[in-house]
């Protein structure tokens, strides 16, 4: 497939460019495009970092998506909705979504490759079919996967208008002083630990939190937010930098580990989105994962 756009006004990056005029490509799939020659501007390819000055002819070639590496494997999985478009997984605490190095086998993908026998979208390439949206290894909850290419590409439309809504609820660090309130500040990766996001201006991308208070408790506070923008670790970040770190993140968090958890008390609970072929509204949600659950009955006892 041959897509050829115009930039209509100058000043962006072209991987920049490319990511917001085709949602439907990650970006380090447009970044895989443009090293490999996939992409021109006027009939030259360049780097992903040229900058476009407006009206260039930008042309983009997207091959047939390659065949799943992932090997299917029989994963017990909680679907919470599943049909012949999309599968809706309420995901464990401790499973990693897609194989990565270190985590070659036991993901999500593998699971669902195993029940989706193989039906699922190419869009995301070779060791991430169907994935639209990912959710970090040690957050539980809801995650939407795509079974064709053209729902992939709906859903990844959604994610980018933001009409794709997730809720999330956390117990984080600290007590709040309002009872809502929203985080506004772009997230990029941390300048002295490249594994790591944060809040800063230089290189960040736009990222807004709404939260608000559900339950208090002494040095404690349960929470629920709604997702604006979709950054990598957003909540987490988001909630560090306002001094509400979310119980149990060690990373972003207090370095020790909490007992009676293998993760961070922060789960996928809500998923809202419009149905890629019959145009229809679909609300999920899902319980709190168990471990969230005792950690709020002990806090409550506190």
């Amino acid at each position: 497939m041959t897509v050829v756009l115009t930039a209509e006004s100058g000043g962006l990056r072209l991987d920049r460019f490319l990511a917001s005029s085709l949602p439907e490509l990650s970006r380090s799939a447009i970044q895989r495009l443009i090293e490999t020659g996939q992409v021109s501007v006027n009939g030259k390819t360049v780097p992903k970092s040229c900058k476009l000055s407006g009206g260039e002819r930008v042309s983009v070639t997207v091959p047939e998506p390659e065949p799943a590496d992932a090997v299917p494997q029989n994963i017990p999985l909680d679907v919470v909705f599943e049909d012949g478009d999309v599968i809706v997984v309420n995901k464990p605490s401790g499973m990693v979504v897609h194989p990565a190095p270190g985590h070659p086998d036991g993901t999500l993908v593998n699971a669902l490759l195993y029940h989706c026998g193989g039906s699922l979208s190419g869009v995301g390439g070779a060791l991430r079919p169907g994935i639209v949206h990912r959710i970090d290894r040690d957050t539980s909850g809801l995650i939407i996967a795509a079974k064709n290419d053209a729902a992939h590409q709906a859903l990844a439309a959604q994610l980018q208008d933001h009409s794709l809504a997730r809720t999330y609820e956390a117990i984080a660090a600290g007590g709040f002083r309002e009872d809502r309130g929203t985080v506004s500040a772009p997230i990029g990766r941390c300048g002295s630990d490249r594994k790591k996001m944060a809040v800063t201006e230089r290189g960040g991308r736009d990222a807004v939190t709404h939260w608000e208070v559900l339950e208090r408790f002494a040095g404690y506070t349960h929470i629920r937010c709604r997702l604006e923008t979709g950054r990598t670790h957003q909540i987490r970040v988001h909630m560090a930098y306002i001094g509400h770190p979310i119980l149990g993140d060690t990373v972003y968090g207090a370095k020790k580990p909490v007992s009676g958890l293998t993760g961070q008390c922060l789960h996928a609970v809500g998923l809202r989105f419009v149905h890629p072929r019959t145009g229809e509204t679909v609300e999920l949600s899902c319980p709190l994962d168990g471990e969230f659950q005792k950690m709020l009955e002990k806090l409550r006892r506190a």
